[in-house]
């Protein structure tokens, strides 16, 4: 009974250890934030909402990102991205998504 006892209060322990703290996250987020802001094209980059986290079997973390296009055609025009990060290989990568304003004004 007491071998009993003693593996469900581990377990329980365990389950405990295996969740994140509120401090990880902030600190995933953070690392999220610097690797998608660093890979953006655009200037005066800042994130939209929070990052949107996908299960671990897809491995990527979703964040939108605003800004102003540098180049000197675009004239300081505002525009999105949508930054994915890796989970495995902690990298980001942007593409415009710019088409989600036409959706909005819809």
């Amino acid at each position: 009974m007491k071998t009993i006892l003693l593996l469900l209060g581990l377990t329980a322990l365990s389950a405990n250890a295996l969740a994140s703290s509120e401090a990880a996250w902030a600190a995933y987020d953070k690392s999220v934030l610097a690797s998608c802001l660093k890979a953006s094209q655009l200037k005066g980059t800042q994130a939209i909402g929070s990052p949107a986290q996908f299960d671990d079997q897809v491995g990527y973390t979703a964040l939108l990102l605003q800004g102003r296009y540098p180049q000197p055609h675009m004239k300081n025009q505002s525009g999105l991205e949508l930054c994915l990060y890796n989970k495995q290989t902690k990298r980001a990568a942007v593409t415009e998504w710019d088409s989600v304003k036409s959706l909005k004004a819809r």
